[in-house]
């Protein structure tokens, strides 16, 4: 029981740890966060990096700092040439072993198979026996060495160069198994150029021994990291992420479609680096924000590396939090509550009969049928409910007109063929309002809200609703409202696992604002849209009470 306590105290340590690690490695190194970010990262999910880069940018430094993570290690770096062999990297032959048992023996101490960080500078100039050799090494960790197979403790490759493979070297096996690929520039900022200029050299970062990584620890973390949860929600999002980066590689006209190939080897190589990110982070399950690693894990070349950058941002800005579901629901349900809206108005709006809409009559509405109401001392008006949302008939009513009532007779007598003021009550309000009427060019009766625009009226007790309408429109508004709740769920979600996966050691801060920001921007959105969406559900839900005496009470 408390070895468990002590297990479960470790790994919520593990964080504060790691970050910890991270500040000591950095220390000294300017604007190289982000790659010594992304090598510790490989070397503790037991995988390989490629930093592409010009000569002289510290690429060899940070390789040599991050033997310091780990305690009684050993470092090997080794520059490659065309005239390198085998014995360089590997190991020399022992004479010995020749003489006396007719065996090829490598004396491999200090060398590549005994290190546990190993860096080669200059990789693709090294001839095809030392790659086909470090092949196997990088793919099964193992070393034959004679008879025998021996396990290799590396646990981090760091391979470098200012070029790519040659497209017909047949370097590409290795260079794929590199599953970490970071651009390394020439410091950029002024002020660190200086820094870097006058500040003594570092040498090597300085790592107490509580922050260092042991033997033991390192191998049981090899084993937990496979075992967190890799959920299918995730997976929808990767997937989505696979298939907008081939649409990317579809629509390429610069470079050769095949430069943002990803093999299915790297796609499995990376969920065990989202899971490694996710387990450091403190967490059980990969979330959102460990998939913005796979911007280093995607590209081959620098010119499909903006491809891949632009599609991070877009994914992140899009996907990643259900950006993009959220704001297609929102529109939808716009769509649906317009389609209610004019589905209303095709069905109640009071409109002229065609055999009496000519300018020959006298009376251009018949209100005898309709019931009277009061207002104010004013007797004898008649009801018109409004059958859009939101609109405001008079500048001295503010906030939604539902309904107007209108003189009886006034109306009968001076409501013409073109546009017509006349003066009514607005949602029942003691004050008279002027408003001005017309027939539109279907013969329907709108009223003008203050921006000129014409709003449907149904006239009380002429073009009321049945039952069945009103059944059918409430349950289109039920929906709608269902909706509305989804998105923001999905926006309650999205925060909770923003907030639950800060601060995230290894993602790059520009992609973390990015997905964060587009939050930000559709909270906003949702924020802004949702009470008027809301209004248009509950008004549409209670469309029958505008013809009713029920709505008579609110003012």
């Amino acid at each position: 029981m408390s070895q468990n306590l002590a297990t479960v105290s470790r790994r919520a340590l593990l964080p504060e740890r790691i970050a910890s690690l991270i500040d000591a490695l950095s220390s000294g190194v300017y604007e190289r966060e982000h790659t010594i970010k992304m090598c510790l990262l490989a070397a503790l999910a037991g995988e390989s990096v490629f930093l592409l880069g010009p000569p002289g940018i510290a690429k060899s430094y940070i390789a040599k700092r991050l033997i310091e993570a780990f305690d009684n290690s050993q470092f090997f770096e080794y520059l490659m040439t065309r005239f390198s062999t085998p014995e360089e990297v590997f190991g020399p032959l022992s004479i010995q072993a020749l003489k006396d048992d007719g065996k090829y023996v490598r004396l491999t101490e200090g060398y590549l198979p005994n290190a546990d960080v190993v860096f080669l500078d200059e990789i693709w100039k090294a001839g095809p026996a030392i790659l086909n050799t470090l092949l196997t090494v990088v793919n099964e960790r193992t070393f034959k060495n004679g008879e025998h197979v021996y396990p290799v403790p590396m646990r981090l490759l760091v391979t470098a160069s200012n070029e790519l493979p040659d497209p017909d070297s047949g370097l590409d096996a290795l260079y794929d198994r590199m599953l970490l690929r970071v651009f390394v520039n020439r410091i950029q900022e002024k002020k660190n150029f200086k820094l870097m200029l006058t500040e003594p050299n570092q040498g090597e970062a300085t790592i107490s021994d509580q922050l260092k990584i042991g033997h033991q620890e390192y191998q049981e973390w090899q084993t937990v990291i496979p075992t967190l949860t890799f959920s299918d929600t995730i997976f929808e999002k990767l997937y989505t992420l696979k298939k907008r980066l081939e649409h990317a590689a579809n629509d390429q006209t610069q470079f050769d479609p095949s430069e943002l190939y990803v093999s299915d080897r790297r796609w499995k190589k990376a969920v065990r680096l989202l899971k490694a990110a996710a387990f450091f982070n403190g967490r059980d399950e990969v979330a959102p924000l460990d998939l913005l690693l796979l911007e280093d894990c995607l590209w081959h070349s620098p010119e499909s590396r903006d491809v891949v950058t632009q599609v991070m941002r877009r994914f992140a800005a899009e996907v990643l939090f259900d950006q993009q579901e959220v704001l297609a629901l929102l529109e939808d349900v716009q769509a649906a509550l317009s389609e209610i809206e004019q589905s209303t108005i095709d069905a109640l709006a009071y409109r002229q009969e065609a055999n009496n809409s000519g300018l020959s009559r006298k009376s251009l509405i018949d209100v005898s049928q309709c019931p009277r109401f009061t207002v104010n001392q004013s007797r004898d008006l008649v009801r018109f409910v409004l059958l859009s949302a939101n609109p405001s008939v008079s500048e001295q009513e503010k906030g939604d007109s539902r309904w107007i009532y209108l003189d009886a007779a006034d109306i009968e007598k001076k409501l013409k063929a073109g546009s017509t003021d006349l003066y009514g009550y607005v949602n029942k309000n003691n004050h008279l309002c002027r408003l001005t009427l017309e027939w539109d060019a279907h013969h329907a009766l709108v009223i003008k809200d203050i921006a000129n625009r014409p709003v449907s009226v149904a006239l009380v007790g002429v073009n009321d609703p049945n039952h069945e309408q009103l059944a059918h429109w409430r349950a289109q508004t039920d929906q709608a409202r269902e909706q509305l709740q989804h998105a923001q769920f999905l926006i309650r979600r999205a925060r909770s696992q923003l907030n639950a996966s800060l601060p995230h050691l290894f993602a790059q801060p520009d992609l973390l604002e990015t997905a964060s920001a587009s939050l930000v921007d559709v909270e906003h959105q949702v924020k802004n849209q949702i009470d008027t969406l809301e209004r248009k559900v509950n008004r549409l839900a209670r469309l029958g009470e505008f013809f009713s005496g029920a709505s008579d009470a609110e003012c």
